[in-house]
């Protein structure tokens, strides 16, 4: 992605003003009529387009924090599936994956399936027999300016022509009708890395749609749901105990554990408002969490 902060030469942090001053400036200094770079002054024009403007500049900073970018400790593991580069422009498959906190304590293997868009193979993925658009040249965008003298603006839209696509359908496929793929569904096995949170995203190259003749990367959104009383909050995990009229008065209880059950020496004044720690038995993700028991009273009353 172009960073037009750095064309205009201003900090991210710039206020409007300070982005139409350094505008102002680098478009008269690459001004073609002023015997400037042509260029520059097209990329110059281009990102004050998307800066000068409010809501524009908004998208395009959440854009540039995609949440999907950055190193992520689990992504490798997704990675491997294939290391192959997608071009930009493919758009991202973004299916929800529900496991449980037990799943994410244990590593556990989970089989799903979803529907994606692969490949016709009545056509090989083109849609049929195409030509090229004369009106866009092929591009699927038509240049139009706006203003003049110094301020002229140029902007790029989708050619009315080909919708946009660069091409025209001399024969539609009888497969697909020209979409150039088809819906089946994919089963995929893996195993969820240890510490999973809530909406953690993971991505798998080339197991999303074929689109624009590529496979596109399938987005995972991990959803969690507590099981078996237990919870995940941050590195800990969460245990709500549950105990009776006789059980609160036993010097230790026993508490189940994704490791194995563990026998647990209640205090001598018991507080239901106080939990219980167990010091680093909880998730082990750059640091180690405890396991933190939750003491609740619960029984029937005689009559």
């Amino acid at each position: 992605m172009e960073n037009y902060y750095e064309i205009l030469g201003v900090n991210e942090n710039a206020t409007s003003d300070e982005i139409k001053k350094s505008y102002r400036k680098l478009a008269m200094e690459h001004h073609p009529d002023k015997g400037g770079n042509e260029e520059k002054f097209k990329k110059v024009s281009e990102a004050y387009d998307i800066l000068g403007d409010e809501n524009k500049r908004t998208n395009y900073d959440n854009q540039r924090k995609n949440p999907f970018g950055g190193n992520n400790i689990f992504e490798e593991f997704f990675n491997s599936f294939n290391n192959r580069n997608r071009p930009p422009s493919v758009p991202d498959k973004i299916i929800n994956l529900e496991i449980s906190v037990l799943d994410s304590f244990k590593s556990s293997e989970k089989t799903f399936t979803y529907l994606r868009n692969e490949k016709c193979e009545g056509c090989d993925g083109n849609g049929g027999e195409k030509t090229k658009c004369n009106v866009c040249n092929g591009t699927g965008t038509i240049v139009m300016k706006m203003g003049n003298g110094f301020f002229t603006q140029v902007f790029h839209q989708n050619c009315n022509h080909c919708k946009g696509s660069g091409f025209l359908f001399k024969k539609v496929c009888n497969t697909c009708n020209g979409t150039s793929n088809s819906s089946k569904s994919e089963t995929i096995k893996i195993k969820i890395p240890h510490g999973v949170g809530d909406g953690q995203f993971f991505r798998m190259q080339g197991k999303g749609d074929f689109t624009n003749g590529v496979y596109g990367n399938l987005v995972i959104k991990v959803m969690i749901k507590p099981e078996q009383d237990f919870k995940k909050e941050g590195n800990n995990l969460i245990y709500d105990c549950y105990l009776n009229d006789k059980e609160i008065l036993e010097e230790s209880i026993s508490i189940p554990h994704p490791d194995g059950a563990m026998l647990v020496k209640l205090p001598e004044t018991f507080d239901s408002s106080k939990p219980l720690r167990v010091k680093n038995k909880g998730f082990k993700v750059e640091g180690i969490g405890d396991f933190i028991i939750n003491l609740n009273v619960r029984f029937k009353r005689k009559n």
